[in-house]
């Protein structure tokens, strides 16, 4: 307003919008004719003494009204109708730390000067805003940031409207500034809570709804939907989609109408429930699923709303199945096991017994006590000591349990039992359970002491063949001097015979029959010595000589079977002490063993009797007897005793060969040859012969 003359001749300056109300009330008053500010009427003079107070009421609610303004919570500010400030109240200049006068610089408006004070991000919007709205005169709404002194932008929400006189012409705008920033993080902060409630209840692996009513739609969560979208073809088309719906279109057809029971008598009853059902999945089979309902009370307990979790289990469903079916099979097991199976407490408690032993004692398995009282009674009286030491022992320390007892049976009749018990321990090392296992041996004990009874007489069979194989042995080696007896004999009666009789060569031939006598003799004397294992006298020979006179006692027998006799021996062996007439045997055994080997068969070629003797190594002396003959046809068994291939065998030379070398510290042994026939050799060690 331009400066003048007031009443009585006082000047005034530009005041306050208030003031300026003020006084145009004032001359309102005085003068019904006066209009209001801004139309230049005449001002009649009045006397001011009596309007005086007046003045000074308004005066005094004029500076309330101004602190008023001044200290309301909220910046005021005030436009011209071209939007440029004229006014800001205390708040708004201590808050941008400049006042209307402070934006009068060269080159920029007020206006220009007041959009530089909004957040650059803010400012386009704001400059258009308020254009739009100066212009139309509509009102004008906006939140924005507003720069601070220090330079920090708050957020604020700003209103203005626009101030018209009696021509609806727009005189000022009036606005009102309100700091929202602490609202503003507050609400962006509940704005992230929110979407990352919302983030984690999509990203959880679980299913999530929740409905106010039966009557209204269901929220779903993300998975939910996802999957709703898979399975459901027009499920976009589904504005509200409700709980009857879903379930026709989702659930398994045979467990719907469980489900949707079960959900009415939650809703009606207020109580929180569990359903398991089959549901359908995008590939078309159905899963167990697992859905848990819950009410969400307010203060007063009045439900508000209901919320549901829906769970995959059929993985589990199946796992608890084929856990089912294996123990069925397992309990099958158990109870088609042959034997008899147990279980007890650490304390010694019999808490189970397979039906085959519930067979076994004659007992219901259902009835636990009944097992518990059987358990106490069926060992055999001259057994319940011993089992319930080991038995208490193996409880209190831990060790296995193993024994044999007797059992009754339902009839009365016990049988022999194999008992083995061992415990189930957990991690900490402490005793669970014990698992045993009791099996019938009754048979196999009786086969046992059969066994025992059968081994006694098998002993004194042994004995008695034992008998039999010396006589036997006796027998073999006394034949060859007595049938040299019976020749000579025979040949010494023929000299007799003869005219004139030849007395010399009877005379011979009666020396042979003495000397072979008196080997029948030898022999028997050595073979019993060799049985008892009594002391024997050896003396220091020469092998090759053993030989020579072997070969040399028949040469006659053999040349008679137009078998021809080769000798390989390596000279000057040491001597070998031995037992002079059992070695003999030997040799006269393994010489006439090759005769018959070549006499009984058809051999081609020449038919040679090959022996040969040479130092073995540096401790032994080794003879070899090889034939041409057919071989051993069970060369694994020719050493066995009474075993022959002969037709008149008796199957005792070889075994008895075999006993006088492993008598002299030797080895005596036999294979066939690569061509044909047979090798049978054996060693005299030398260190017996040196000691001696």
């Amino acid at each position: 307003m331009r400066c003048g003359k007031g009443i009585a001749g006082l000047s005034y300056s530009m005041i306050s919008p208030t003031q300026t109300s003020i006084e145009s009330g004032i001359r309102s008053v005085e003068d019904p004719q006066l209009c209001f500010v801004g139309q230049e009427q005449p001002i009649m003079p009045i006397e001011i003494q009596d309007h005086k107070p007046v003045v000074e009421a308004l005066r005094d609610r004029e500076q309330e009204l101004s602190q008023l303004i001044n200290m309301v919570p909220s910046h005021l500010w005030r436009l011209t109708p071209e939007g440029e400030p004229t006014f800001f109240n205390k708040r708004m200049v201590d808050f941008l730390g400049l006042d209307v006068p402070d934006m009068d610089r060269r080159g920029k408006s007020r206006l220009e000067m007041l959009v530089e004070t909004v957040h650059p991000d803010d400012a386009a919007e704001f400059r258009d805003t308020l254009n739009r709205c100066l212009v139309s005169g509509e009102h004008f709404t906006m939140r924005y940031r507003l720069r601070r002194a220090d330079g920090l932008y708050r957020w604020m929400s700003s209103r203005a409207e626009p101030m018209r006189n009696h021509a609806g012409r727009i005189v000022h705008w009036y606005g009102l500034c309100h700091d929202i920033d602490d609202q503003m993080h507050a609400e962006e902060a509940l704005r992230r809570s929110q979407q990352q409630l919302q983030q984690m209840i999509d990203a959880v692996p679980v299913r999530i709804w929740s409905i106010t009513s039966l009557d209204d739609p269901v929220y779903f969560n993300k998975r939910y939907q996802d999957h709703f979208r898979a399975v459901i073809a027009d499920f976009e088309a589904i504005e509200d989609p409700r709980i009857e719906t879903l379930l026709q279109e989702l659930i398994y057809p045979e467990d719907a109408p469980e489900v949707q029971r079960t959900l009415l008598n939650c809703f009606e009853s207020g109580r929180g429930t569990v359903m398991r059902f089959r549901w359908l999945e995008k590939d078309g089979a159905y899963r167990w699923a697992e859905c848990r309902v819950e009410p969400r009370r307010d203060q007063d307990g009045t439900i508000v709303q209901w919320y549901g979790v829906s769970l995959d289990i059929d993985d589990e469903v199946r796992a608890q199945e084929a856990l089912r079916n294996r123990e069925r099979e397992l309990s099958l097991l158990v109870d088609m096991v042959p034997s008899n199976l147990w279980r007890l407490t650490p304390e010694g408690e019999t808490t189970l017994a397979n039906k085959h032993m519930a067979d076994f004692l004659g007992v219901d398995l259902q009835d636990k006590r009944q097992l518990a009282v059987v358990f106490d009674t069926i060992f055999h009286p001259d057994d319940v000591d011993a089992v319930s030491d080991v038995l208490g022992r193996c409880l209190k320390t831990g060790e296995l349990f193993s024994m044999k007892y007797r059992l009754r049976r339902h009839d009365g009749v016990y049988r022999w039992m194999s008992g083995r018990a061992e415990p189930l321990r957990a991690p900490d090392g402490g005793i669970v359970q014990w698992f045993g296992l009791c099996h019938d041996i009754d048979d196999q004990v009786h086969a046992e002491e059969a066994l025992r009874r059968a081994s006694e007489q098998l002993a004194r069979a042994t004995q008695a063949a034992s008998l039999a194989e010396l006589s036997a042995s006796i027998a073999h080696e006394v034949n060859q001097p007595l049938a040299a007896i019976v020749a000579n004999s025979q040949a010494c009666h023929r000299w007799l015979s003869a005219a004139p009789p030849n007395v010399e060569r009877a005379k011979i031939t009666a020396e042979r029959i003495t000397r072979d006598a008196n080997s029948a003799a030898d022999v028997v004397s050595r073979i019993r010595a060799l049985f008892r294992q009594a002391p024997q006298t050896r003396s220091s020979e020469d092998v090759n000589h053993l030989i020579g006179e072997v070969c040399r006692l028949m040469a006659d027998g053999i040349a008679a079977k137009g078998i021809r006799v080769e000798t390989d021996l390596e000279p000057n062996l040491p001597p070998v002490a031995l037992d002079r007439v059992q070695v003999q045997q030997v040799f006269l055994n393994l010489v006439r063993n090759g005769v018959e080997a070549m006499d009984g068969a058809m051999v081609d070629g020449a038919r040679t009797l090959q022996i040969s003797s040479r130092r073995d190594a540096i401790d032994a002396i080794r003879i070899e007897v090889r034939d041409a003959g057919t071989g051993f046809e069970h060369a694994e068994r020719v050493f066995e005793p009474f075993f022959t291939t002969k037709q008149n065998g008796m199957g005792m030379g070889l075994a008895i060969c075999r006993s006088i070398i492993e008598s002299h510290g030797g080895r005596l042994w036999m294979a066939n040859n690569e061509t044909r026939g047979a090798t049978v050799a054996f060693t005299l060690p030398l260190k017996a012969s040196e000691s001696s």
